[in-house]
């Protein structure tokens, strides 16, 4: 399959892993914090009765909240779609089409569904709640202990859809039930030539970036993988990624606690928010940072450069490249 050009060194294959078992995903693959595809993971009925039809009667006509976007790069930073509510069945149907006879925006609009809990607010998601007929066919593995579990996020996107690069702050399985997927990571070693704003990426297009406007960008590595129906994508926590769509598909994301259940914040549903500590920390570093600026402009540069060397050497790892 052809690359798309963009700067920079090719992207790294993400390793493809036929056959992993429980025990050997954690003795080989899970220890390793990278990314890892895994095929030939059972997954149940879901892989061949996920059809349109079937998906449209089994969970009928229950209305669900949506994104819709006249284009296919999607934009959390600016916004650039809008949220409806559409029964179940015909929003499968709008999505799998590519021209809309029915629309809100226009006729080749774009849709995508990440399933909530029933107060998005207060519940996680849970594909056992919110789609208990599906949930049936589904055989999620299990290669993490039962009180770690956290969230099953079902997903169903328009053919062309593109979400922005962003990150997790737990381990999480990205399942592609059926459809294509092209997903690319970047390592939590570069953040900072991602453009952060929170745990998006300003930098929308990961293909042709503006390199004007995002110059540090070219040294971010790429690592890519293309998902078929029935692959598995280990996404761990921290890790960058940026998903297209490359067909109508539908997809459940299981998410884990890798830390100590009390590391994380408790308000969060969607498995983003940082941990408590990490927040803490932050809000104290933006104080000092206020506190710089009682200082005139060549002491508060001479004092920001020692707090970041500070940190560097409490802080950072000595074992990256």
């Amino acid at each position: 399959r052809a690359a798309m050009a963009r700067p920079g060194p090719v992207a790294e294959a993400v390793p493809v892993l036929a056959g992993v078992t429980r025990e050997r995903f954690l003795r080989d693959v899970y220890p390793q914090r990278r990314p890892a595809v895994l095929k030939g993971v059972e997954l149940g009925a879901c892989t061949t009765k996920w059809t349109v039809d079937y998906l449209s009667q089994a969970e009928g006509s229950k209305e669900v909240k949506i994104h819709v976007s006249a284009v296919p790069r999607m934009d959390f930073l600016s916004k650039n779609f809008v949220y409806r509510t559409l029964p179940f069945d015909v929003f499968v149907r709008r999505a799998a089409e590519v021209k809309h006879e029915e629309y809100f925006l226009s006729e080749d609009e774009k849709y995508y569904l990440r399933s909530l809990g029933e107060d998005a607010r207060k519940d996680i998601a849970d594909i056992r709640k919110q789609f208990p007929i599906l949930a049936e066919d589904i055989q999620i593995p299990e290669y993490f202990e039962k009180e770690q579990f956290f969230s099953s996020v079902f997903r169903i996107s328009s053919a062309g859809l593109q979400l922005w690069t962003h990150y997790d702050v737990m381990d999480n399985f990205l399942i592609q039930v059926t459809g294509k997927k092209r997903v690319v990571l970047y390592s939590p070693q570069d953040a900072p030539y991602l453009y952060l704003s929170g745990t998006h990426s300003q930098v929308l297009d990961v293909d042709n970036p503006d390199l004007e406007k995002y110059p540090l960008f070219v040294k971010a590595k790429r690592y890519q993988c293309f998902l078929e129906a029935g692959d598995v994508l280990f996404i761990p926590a921290l890790w960058f990624h940026n998903v297209i769509s490359e067909e109508f598909g539908v997809a459940l994301n299981v998410f884990w606690k890798h830390l100590p259940a009390q590391c994380y914040d408790k308000s969060d549903t969607y498995g983003n928010k940082d941990p408590t500590a990490a927040s803490r920390a932050i809000q104290i570093l933006d104080r000092a940072l206020k506190t710089l600026e009682e200082l005139p402009e060549e002491y508060r540069d001479f004092y920001a450069r020692r707090m970041v060397l500070r940190i560097q050497e409490k802080a950072y790892r000595n074992d990256y490249g």
